[in-house]
């Protein structure tokens, strides 16, 4: 049942042009997907919502867009170009094909059955050349994660936005890594966007640990606030034999996907591991002097890591409801059944759908038009004339679309539209004039 709710949820992203495999007409790229519009439309509404509560909605965040290529010395300070920022992999002497160690149940190939190596480190970083010739000298990495380049932006933030302890910088952008073993559609890829935040403090262990308590209550209410079932989230605690090279403590917040509980956002405390190393390899002081105690101190990390991938899959799944016989009961033969999205408000691709009853009325058409151009100034709309309004409707239902404005005969002389709504099928006549004011409040509650 797991497998087959993934294979509707993969089918329903190529079919409604949310994801796509990248590269498909030359028969695809292994693990690299491709964000079609709604699929573009949904991912950035999740990034803005995240954006705007770290940053909007607070004083002691600021955010910071860090370049993607960076000095090869950063990965060497922070321990990436190292043995700590790998997996062990064991590869097959039969067919040659490599597996993480980890996630072998047996001790033979699981593709041909034959005998395998012993394990070797592989490092996750990805490797390219800058400049003209292909030497060392040339080399450099396509980052591991964003939150490298939040601390070479720390004192230039610090200074600039004139930050105080305790505060935040936040970033949402493009990471890779080499992965062996990539799984589950877009959960584990080899190219994924972070949405990361590194909160600095003071080395005070009892301080600390009450803001890590507070990030993780923080983190979880955003999930919740968005539509996600409280049952189907859970925090779960790093063992000491499990914690990152540069981690104190760390939580995970897990989400029950199909296939079991699995990791969409991190909670760390990572010590002074960071900014201690990279003050020592690029010989700059980056230490914070407190005016108010007299104290100079590196100061401690508080880190929030999520995936934006991850959690475009999660908040999906959540939404997915699959109506048996359709939505609509009839005395006819039994319907097949129908798929209702029902994604929060906030990260729904459309927000709404004009439709012209008929397509062959001008009248119609014209009027749709016009209320289309009214309300595309204030949210995504779209225009849908083609097949019958049942199925348009079971359209905008699969792709989460909250209201769908049905312009008919009616409103030709009344100067108004039905407003259908996606969760409860309720429809109202509103006033064309009173519809941007009826939106607004639907959707964004003011």
């Amino acid at each position: 049942m797991s497998q087959d709710l993934m294979e509707k949820i993969v089918s329903l992203c190529k079919r409604r042009g949310f994801i796509a495999p990248s590269s498909e007409i030359y028969g695809g790229f292994e693990s690299c997907y491709d964000y079609g519009f709604l699929g573009a439309l949904l991912k950035n509404n999740i990034k803005q919502s995240w954006w705007k509560t770290m940053t909007q909605y607070r004083d002691d965040i600021v955010g910071v867009d860090a370049s993607i290529l960076m000095s090869p010395k950063v990965w060497q300070a922070s321990g990436h170009l190292t043995a700590g920022f790998a997996d062990s992999l064991v590869e097959c002497k039969k067919c040659h094909h490599r597996f993480r160690k980890d996630y072998l149940k047996e001790d033979k190939c699981p593709d041909c059955g034959g005998q395998l190596t012993e394990e070797k480190k592989f490092n996750l970083m990805m490797k390219t050349f800058v400049g003209s010739i292909e030497n060392e000298a040339a080399v450099t990495y396509l980052r591991g994660e964003t939150c490298q380049g939040i601390y070479m932006n720390y004192q230039f933030m610090r200074e600039t936005m004139r930050l105080k302890i305790p505060f935040g910088i936040a970033q949402i952008g493009k990471a890779f890594r080499n992965e062996i073993t990539t799984r589950y559609f877009i959960f584990k890829t080899r190219e994924f966007e972070q949405m990361e935040m590194q909160y600095f403090v003071e080395p005070d262990e009892k301080k600390k640990e009450k803001l890590f308590d507070y990030w993780k209550k923080e983190r979880m209410n955003w999930y919740v606030s968005l539509g996600i079932k409280k049952d189907n989230l859970r925090f779960r605690e790093h063992r000491k034999d499990e914690l990152a090279h540069y981690a104190k403590k760390a939580v995970d917040i897990e989400y029950k996907f199909p296939w079991g509980w699995d990791e969409i956002e991190g909670i760390h405390d990572r010590g002074d591991w960071d900014l201690s190393n990279h003050s020592k390899h690029s010989g700059q002081d980056l230490s914070y002097y407190d005016e108010q105690t007299k104290k100079k101190f590196i100061p401690h990390i508080i880190e929030t890591s999520a995936g934006a991938d991850r959690n475009f899959l999660s908040f999906l799944i959540n939404a997915y409801d699959e109506v048996e016989g359709g939505r609509t009961k009839t005395t006819e033969a039994k319907k097949e059944s129908e798929v209702v999205l029902r994604l929060d408000k906030k990260l729904s691709p459309i927000k709404a759908a004009i439709l012209p009853l008929v397509k062959n009325k001008k009248d119609l058409v014209k009027k749709a038009r016009e209320v289309y151009d009214l309300l595309k100034m204030n949210w995504m709309c779209q225009y849908d004339e083609a097949g019958s309004i049942g199925r348009r409707y079971r359209r905008q239902d699969e792709t989460g679309t909250p209201s769908c404005l049905t312009i008919d005969f009616d409103s030709l002389e009344k100067n108004d539209v039905t407003v259908r709504d996606r969760d409860t099928m309720k429809q109202e006549r509103i006033k064309i004039k009173e519809l941007v004011d009826y939106l607004r409040e639907k959707l964004e509650g003011r």
